[in-house]
This record gives structure tokens, C-alpha cells and sequence, in this order.
């Protein structure tokens, strides 16, 4: 089975930042387009906070435009997603995905709580 390997999730003040990262093997990060998605409820539907292709084309969420960025670090097959200016609204569960046509890739999920 494929590893996704996420890492970077914590507790952070409202207004504060945090970094994400998904490792991913070779094989996918060169094919597949890479992104985020988050889950802020057990039962609730996971969604989709950024993706971006093998060329760097990239689509958020309209609640976090402005605040987060996705970015590809080639070098070591490394999806970032940089997460600023951090609200109570965006506590979740974040997983890395990779797609690919109709084959999609999931990490174990990271917990990122926003909170004073």
C-alpha cells in the first residue's frame, strides 16, 4: 500500500500558523496532482482545502483563499501546505491525497486545533 506521510499538525493560537507536510513516494508525487483536505467532525464530510498539479496549477477552498498556500518541493517529493493568519473554524483533521483519474491515495490525517 502507497504511503502518504503527513507531519505538522499541532495546537495554535487563532491568528497563528502552521506548516504541513506529505511526504510521498517517487512514484506518485511525479504523476499524480497532490493536495489537502480536512475533516472537522467525526461523521461530517471531508473537504477540500488545496490541490495542485504535477505542473502548479492550484485551487482552494474560498475559506481559506488569501490564507493558505500549497506548494510542491520536487526535490524530496514533498507537498507544503503553509496555513496563516489560522482561525477556531479551521480546526480539523487534515489529510494529504494524491489523485489520479479514479485511483486516490490518503495519509493517516494530521490534527491541527486552533484555539486560545
Amino acid at each position: 500500500q502507497v504511503q502518504l506521510v503527513e507531519s505538522g499538525g499541532g495546537l495554535v493560537q487563532p491568528g497563528g500558523s502552521l506548516r504541513l507536510s506529505c511526504a510521498a513516494p517517487t512514484s506518485i508525487f511525479s504523476k499524480y496532482t497532490m493536495g489537502w483536505y480536512r475533516q472537522q467532525a467525526p461523521g461530517k464530510q471531508r473537504e477540500l482545502v488545496a490541490t495542485i498539479t504535477t505542473t502548479g496549477s492550484t485551487k482552494y477552498a474560498d475559506s481559506v483563499k488569501g490564507r493558505f498556500r500549497i506548494s510542491r518541493e520536487n526535490a524530496n517529493n514533498t507537498v507544503i501546505l503553509q496555513m496563516n493568519n489560522l482561525k477556531p473554524e479551521d480546526t480539523a483533521v487534515y489529510y494529504c491525497n494524491a489523485a489520479l483519474l479514479f485511483d486516490r491515495r490518503w495519509g493517516q490525517g494530521t490534527q491541527v486545533t486552533v484555539s486560545s
